[in-house]
């Protein structure tokens, strides 16, 4: 994307992101009240007839009146600067009919893009940037446990280090198997940008496996051959069920998991799981990923995974302050882990 400012690049992604709007990186304000600034700002974050998936509308408002209060507030002549037609009517427009309430906005399903840009390639702004669109209820669980309608930290956190040189040598050209998966974005990422050869992806909610999908035909994976998309509840042996077939057909080489041990209860289930997939593929490796909201949980999972002779090493990948991030936005304020296990024979 030749000839676009850094800054304005930065703004759009986090923006896409539904990013904290107390939180974007806005440019300088200066730099927002030029004119041409302001109309590559509306063409590329509220024109609905440019952009089919733009952020829920209550969003857009929030942003659009911060966006127009710093552009008042770099005027110093009116007769020479002004908020553009375009961004004012956009305002108006929004404000004039009303947006969502706060409860309604919470039920709705949102357009969310996250930008997947490749270190392994050494990236510049002159290509087009790979994105992933997901449709999440962002404020919603299902059920009591369910999480599985919006992209977590601990996701963001692997993505990111899947798309690191070392991260992306796991996936390229393998067999991949993912545990609770929720929205998809991992799967996706990885039957999309980072060359994996097949993917299975599975979540333990139906509700959530049926958005999963939505999100595979968003992102133009609906091909089986390419990505399949089951239900799957830990804690059974799968020897005899379809995971044995699926693996019989693919290979598994890598197991990959994100957010999924913050539940006490569910752990052990989990590692039974983890143990019945070595018993099929010994050489497995599993990338399991999290934020450790609760150090005592966590340290279950260690222990389990040892109890069963489990091999586990940490990944020296620390994420980066959220201001030095250029793409896939996520708080870093908690500690986050990526762990490599394997079970040696």
């Amino acid at each position: 994307m030749p000839d676009i400012d850094p800054q304005l690049l930065l703004l759009r992604r986090q923006y896409l992101q539904l990013f904290e709007p107390d939180f974007l990186a806005w440019p300088p304000s200066k730099f927002l009240k030029d004119a041409d600034v302001q109309k590559w700002l509306h063409k590329n974050l509220f024109d609905p007839t440019r952009n089919s998936r733009l952020p829920p509308e209550r969003y857009q408002m929030r942003v659009l009146k911060q966006l127009v209060s710093k552009i008042e507030k770099a005027i110093q002549d009116p007769n020479e600067d002004e908020v553009s037609d375009e961004i004012m009517t956009c305002l108006t427009s929004f404000m004039s009919k009303g947006v969502p309430s706060e409860f309604d906005a919470v039920l709705e399903k949102a357009y969310v893009t996250f930008t997947c840009i490749p270190e392994a390639e050494g990236w510049d702004d002159n290509h087009a940037e790979p994105t992933i669109t997901l449709l999440e209820r962002r404020h919603l669980i299902s059920g009591s446990r369910t999480t599985g309608f919006r992209t977590w930290e601990g996701s963001l956190h692997l993505a990111s280090y899947l798309l690191t040189k070392h991260g992306s040598r796991l996936i390229r050209g393998k067999n991949i198997f993912e545990l609770g998966a929720g929205t998809g974005f991992l799967s996706i990422l990885m039957a999309k940008h980072l060359g994996a050869k097949h993917v299975t992806t599975t979540d333990g909610d139906e509700g959530v496996i049926e958005s999963l999908k939505e999100n595979l035909a968003l992102n133009n994976l609906e091909d089986q051959q390419k990505v399949r998309t089951e239900t799957l509840r830990w804690g059974h042996d799968l020897k005899g069920t379809w995971v044995e077939d699926d693996c019989t057909t693919h290979p598994y080489d890598v197991v990959i998991g994100a957010d999924i041990t913050y539940d006490k209860v569910a752990i052990s289930a989990l590692v039974t799981t983890l143990q019945s997939l070595f018993d099929m593929r010994p050489k497995l490796r599993v990338i399991i990923a999290g934020v450790v909201r609760n150090a005592e949980t966590f340290q279950t999972f260690r222990d389990e995974c040892a109890r069963l002779n489990f091999t586990i090493e940490d990944v020296n990948f620390e994420p980066k302050p959220i201001r030095q991030q250029k793409a896939l936005f996520y708080a870093a304020a908690v500690p986050m882990k990526i762990l490599s296990i394997t079970c040696p024979r």
